[in-house]
């Protein structure tokens, strides 16, 4: 899961959905240093991750572009899920997307110092392109896919992917949506442990 779908599932607590979001910049034991929390985010991130590399649902979906983008089918994965879940919000929350998403901004502008350099360093960037928001449209799906594919020297061609995205948009959403649903009551019971 990327970035929209880690923050969601974190609950109403907005540390651990700091500790959430930042998790992937955080290696080993390092988390122990942050606050209890942050620490839980963390932890959370991480079981979110084991859970859906080894979910059969997921799998398919990744299964379908292994062959044209062989490790980085995964995380184009996570990013095409993060785009079913933002334009289906309403089917998740009773708040507007936009208002999550600004109240997650503030949050991170108001712990500032508790993030981790990789995190302080991607917000500025998060906020002006409003990637939590944005990921509702197919069009920045494409742009946030090229950036990322910039980022391995143009290796993992995940730029282009979205031409699947739309070849297998009713497979890929109908994935998505049973998915989430057995991911969702994963986090609830795991939360409770945490």
């Amino acid at each position: 899961m990327n970035f929209l779908a880690h923050i969601y599932l974190s609950g109403n607590n907005d540390f651990i959905k700091i500790g959430n979001l930042m998790a992937d910049g955080i290696r080993g034991k390092e988390y122990e240093k942050f606050p209890l929390d942050i620490q839980k985010g963390i932890i959370l991130h991480r079981a979110i991750d084991t859970f859906t590399d080894a979910h059969s649902i997921f799998r398919i979906s990744k299964h379908r572009l292994h062959e044209k983008y062989g490790h980085y089918s995964g995380v184009i994965i996570d990013v095409f899920y993060d785009h079913f879940l933002a334009k289906n919000w309403n089917n998740y929350s009773n708040e507007k997307l936009s208002d999550f998403v600004n109240r997650f901004y503030k949050s991170l502008d108001d712990n500032f110092e508790m993030l981790n350099l990789k995190t302080q360093n991607m917000l500025p960037h998060m906020k002006r392109g409003n990637w939590l928001y944005n990921y509702q449209f197919i069009e920045e799906i494409e742009r946030v896919l090229f950036q990322m594919d910039h980022r391995t020297k143009h290796q993992s061609q995940m730029g282009f992917s979205v031409k699947e995205l739309k070849e297998y948009y009713i497979e890929f959403e109908q994935e998505f949506t049973q998915f989430f649903k057995e991911l969702r009551e994963y986090v609830t019971e795991k939360l409770q442990t945490l």
